[in-house]
């Protein structure tokens, strides 16, 4: 039962950090102005919506991040402590209890978002809008490939994906 509950846990606390990113991030996209576009604007928002489609969305989570979040959900299910509970999102990232190479990426990788993160805030609209754009929609596919890699988890005996645990 324990079990259950942190590994919903750990799914929905994701799926709301993401969600709110996308709710955010949204609303700054949507407040770019498209009639006053120039076909570089166009050029701009497509390569955004192109590049961060592939790279977040494609290569980084559904290659990468969501099967390896999954299988430390599914993980969390069976080795359930009490501090797994209480910070199961922070757990199925891989922040802490995984490999030391798993934590150090983890941690960089944080650290490079959240620095681009302040550089994209001092862009004007539309730039910032198209950069959210792209953004947008890179973490709704790492939405729905996180839940498409959990369902999978937990239903498919040959899922074959580690969570890099020590």
């Amino acid at each position: 039962m324990l079990g259950a509950v942190a590994a919903i846990w750990g799914f929905l606390g994701i799926c709301l950090l993401f969600g709110s990113a996308i709710y955010r991030l949204g609303s700054m996209a949507l407040e770019m102005s498209m009639a006053s576009f120039a076909w570089y604007h166009w050029a701009a928002l497509a390569f955004s919506l192109g590049f961060m489609g592939f790279a977040e969305g494609y290569r980084g989570f559904q290659q990468n991040f969501s099967p390896r979040v999954a299988a430390r959900i599914r993980y969390l299910s069976g080795n359930v402590t009490p501090l797994r509970v209480i910070l199961a999102p922070v757990f199925c990232m891989g922040f802490f209890h995984a490999q030391r190479r798993r934590q150090i990426v983890t941690f960089c990788l944080t650290g490079g978002i959240i620095m681009l993160v302040m550089v994209v805030r001092l862009l004007e609209q539309p730039w910032r809008g198209i950069v959210d754009a792209g953004v947008v929609l890179g973490l709704t596919w790492g939405i729905l490939s996180l839940a498409a890699f959990t369902f999978q988890a937990f239903r498919s005996e040959s899922f074959n994906y580690s969570p890099e645990t020590p």
